[in-house]
Order: C-alpha cells, then sequence, then structure tokens
C-alpha cells in the first residue's frame, strides 16, 4: 500500500542554477546528490524533495510543499533574516507577520526564485 511508504514532493525549476541558489543559499540545504537533471535534498524522518528542470515551474497557485515545524514565529523570524518574503493573504486570521491561525494550524506561505508557494506549518 502506497501509504505505508515514504512519499517525496518534486519541486519544479526554470533555472536549476537559480534554483539551487535559492535552496541552499537561502534557506541552506545542502543537497543530498546532484544530477544532471535535478538536485535531491533530505530532510528529518527519511522525507525529501527533489529539485528539477521544467518550463511548468511557478505555474500552480497552491502550495506545492510545507515544512511542518515546531515554532512557526521563529521559523517565519529565521526565513526573514535570510532574505526570504513572505507572502501576505488577505483573509480572516492572518496575523501582521503573515501567519493564518485557523483550523488548529498556524500557517505561512513564501515564494522560491522560480514563483512556487511553499509553507511553514505548526499544528496547535
Amino acid at each position: 500500500m502506497l501509504q505505508n511508504v515514504p512519499m517525496y514532493s518534486y519541486i519544479p525549476a526554470k533555472d536549476l542554477a537559480r534554483a539551487r541558489e535559492f535552496y541552499e543559499g537561502k534557506l541552506g540545504f545542502k543537497p543530498k546528490e546532484v544530477r544532471d537533471n535535478g538536485t535531491v535534498y533530505e530532510f528529518a524522518q527519511g522525507t525529501g524533495c527533489f529539485l528539477y528542470v521544467t518550463p511548468n515551474a511557478g505555474t500552480s497557485q497552491a502550495s506545492q510543499a510545507f515544512w511542518q515545524v515546531e515554532n512557526i514565529e521563529k521559523e517565519v523570524a529565521d526565513l526573514k533574516t535570510r532574505g526570504v518574503t513572505l507572502e501576505k493573504y488577505d483573509m480572516p486570521g492572518v496575523d501582521k507577520n503573515g501567519i493564518l491561525t485557523a483550523g488548529g494550524a498556524k500557517a505561512a506561505w513564501f515564494k522560491d526564485s522560480e514563483g512556487n508557494i511553499m509553507a511553514v506549518i505548526q499544528s496547535l
């Protein structure tokens, strides 16, 4: 069954070098494997993603991936010090830092260098 095995995310990039600069330079990711067609990053608990080249990067209006965090305020502050701009959505429950509190969680969103929407989420 698929639910019994790990699941990984694909992150599209129009410009792989620019995207790697964002993820490695701004977010501090370390590549696990670099291939001709993309880069693999590994995260906690055996999760990971594959950053790959495609002309379709940045076309989705939904989040491509999210990181489950323990303290969203701390993560948002860290992202800002790294030069990441958070998205500010006009919806009820969003504070001045762009953090939404609703449905038993807090969430904040940012776009990567390719226009993909990413999120950090904290369960309450």
